[in-house]
């Protein structure tokens, strides 16, 4: 059996169930306690980062690479494109969303909410909170921006950019983090791919202690 080790609210994680799903590759979720470097889970992966995937004899780490992986070994449906300016500008756009977004955003509002308290790393810090919520602004506005000249974010076709976006948008809407009034092209993009059977599954995650709200998993918000 092939087996992702994960955490719910990881947007790295979900952008890599999100391409499983969509590859209609079966897998066993394992919940990992990364930040414990439990000794067996370090050998998986010794940077002690989630996610990691186990198929077959191989172990493979990092969303990026792991999500590369499976396009190339399950070629339907393609989520990368064919020429190689259009795999570079969605090689970009996950950068954007999985570094800058995240050091950004992310790491500012989702962690301090959090990922500190399950990990008993102290009390969130009002500074970092007002940072991301500053920052996400810019991110939607740019977000809008591309999909006023594209139908998805990288191009004509639904991508890993978009994957990677959404990944980082869900964990956010879990904890009522997304002003999604702030542009309806971006409100309908993300309805459009919450709508998709291989989303459904992450509608359904609840972390203990923190529920989402109503309109987490209503596909019409």
């Amino acid at each position: 059996m092939n087996r992702l080790y994960h955490a719910t609210l990881s947007p790295f994680c979900r952008k890599v169930r999100l391409t499983l799903a969509e590859k209609r590759v079966e897998v066993e979720l394992v919940d990992e306690r990364y930040w414990d470097r439990a000794p067996e889970f370090m050998k998986r992966n010794p940077a002690g980062k989630v996610p990691v995937l186990r198929m077959e004899s191989i172990t493979i780490s990092e969303s990026q690479a792991i999500c590369e992986y499976l396009d190339e070994m399950v070629p339907e449906p393609p989520l990368m494109p064919k020429s190689p300016q259009a795999r570079a500008e969605v090689r970009r756009l996950c950068g954007w969303f999985d570094d800058k977004f995240h050091h950004e955003v992310t790491a500012n509002l989702l962690y301090e909410r959090v990922t500190k308290k399950v990990m008993g790393a102290g009390y969130p810090e009002s500074r970092n909170i007002k940072a991301g919520a500053q920052a996400i602004k810019y991110h939607l506005d740019y977000m809008a921006y591309l999909l006023d000249q594209r139908r998805w974010l990288a191009g004509d076709v639904m991508t890993l950019a978009d994957f990677a976006a959404a990944s980082h948008l869900s964990c956010l809407d879990y904890i009522s983090d997304v002003d999604w009034n702030r542009h309806s092209v971006v409100k309908d993009w993300y309805a459009t791919i919450k709508s998709r059977p291989s989303f459904r599954p992450l509608l359904v995650d609840h972390l203990s202690g923190f529920p989402p709200p109503d309109h987490y998993s209503n596909l019409d918000f």
